[in-house]
């Protein structure tokens, strides 16, 4: 039997048969595949960013804005060399990497279809863009495929972890999966237009009335790594879900909280990072899951 412990909820099941935690078959299955704007500036370009957005999900965030992927289950199976032709149509269209959303679940059939894409020409840089609940053998696995890691790191804290993502040992996870990825690219490298070729880049979302929490990860994350990576320092959450069982995280941050998370990131030292303006704290930022690419 081929059990799936792919990441850190060791569900030992046989996905062709029964799913796991992230609700997924074996088979890949994915919601859209098509040109992104609103990565960092250095993923997106002008151009955009080809990306492609796997159904399922192994952190159950309550407070997801692509719940209807993540959790609900929407996109369409694909085969392995369907994936890499997708790869290939990308860069046909103009993309300037390709962007992996969510896509630890398949990180064994993700390997397959860049290997068959390559063989078939594919030239741009793979982005991988995880919550970082990953584990580092998996990380390992992936040191020939992926050249910009793009990780979350969300939380400092189990107990917040376990409350918003069902993973109270989401900390330890997340900080030895960066570790590997900063080993893999320990140094971030552009071309010439400012597009980003290797390296990591640490997401953190601000959680509304969590300042400190955000001031704490970023602070871990610059005393750890320094100007080797880039910290972006994200202020798009939206409350898109019900979440009356949640009231302190139940609006948007506010301009002052943002505020105050940034002034400690410039006070500390951060030069490279990225900020986001207050109008990306929209529904509006959301892509819509309509198979757009994947037929």
């Amino acid at each position: 039997m081929n059990v799936c412990n792919i990441c850190p909820r060791n569900c030992n099941v046989d996905r062709t048969v029964k799913t796991g935690f992230c609700s997924m078959p074996q088979t890949v299955k994915i919601s859209r595949a098509a040109l992104h704007m609103w990565e960092e500036p250095c993923i997106s370009g002008e151009k955009g960013s080809g990306t492609v957005f796997f159904s399922g999900c192994n952190m159950k965030c309550v407070f997801c804005q692509n719940k209807e992927i993540s959790t609900g289950g929407f996109g369409k199976e694909i085969t392995v060399e369907r994936l890499a032709d997708i790869f290939l149509e990308l860069q046909a269209k103009g993309a300037l990497n390709i962007n992996l959303v969510t896509p630890t679940h398949y990180t064994l059939q993700i390997i397959q279809a860049v290997k068959l894409a390559k063989a078939k020409g594919l030239k741009l840089p793979i982005v991988y863009n995880t919550s970082s609940y990953e584990k580092v053998e998996t990380i390992k696995l992936l040191a020939e495929t992926v050249d910009i890691w793009l990780p979350d790191f969300k939380y400092m804290d189990n107990a917040a972890a376990a409350r918003y993502s069902k993973a109270a040992d989401y900390v330890q996870y997340a900080q030895a999966a960066i570790d590997e990825m900063v080993r893999q690219q320990p140094q971030c490298v552009f071309d010439d237009d400012g597009i980003i070729q290797k390296g990591v880049i640490v997401r953190h979302l601000v959680l509304p009335g969590q300042v400190q929490a955000a001031k704490d990860a970023i602070e871990y994350l610059y005393n750890k790594y320094g100007d080797s990576i880039f910290i972006s320092i994200m202020s798009q959450y939206t409350p898109c879900t019900d979440l009356a069982d949640y009231p302190e995280i139940n609006r948007k941050i506010t301009q002052d909280e943002y505020d105050e998370v940034v002034d400690r990131a410039v006070e500390i030292g951060v030069e490279n990072g990225f900020l986001q303006e207050g109008e990306s704290a929209s529904e509006s930022f959301i892509p819509p899951f309509d198979l757009e690419g994947v037929d």
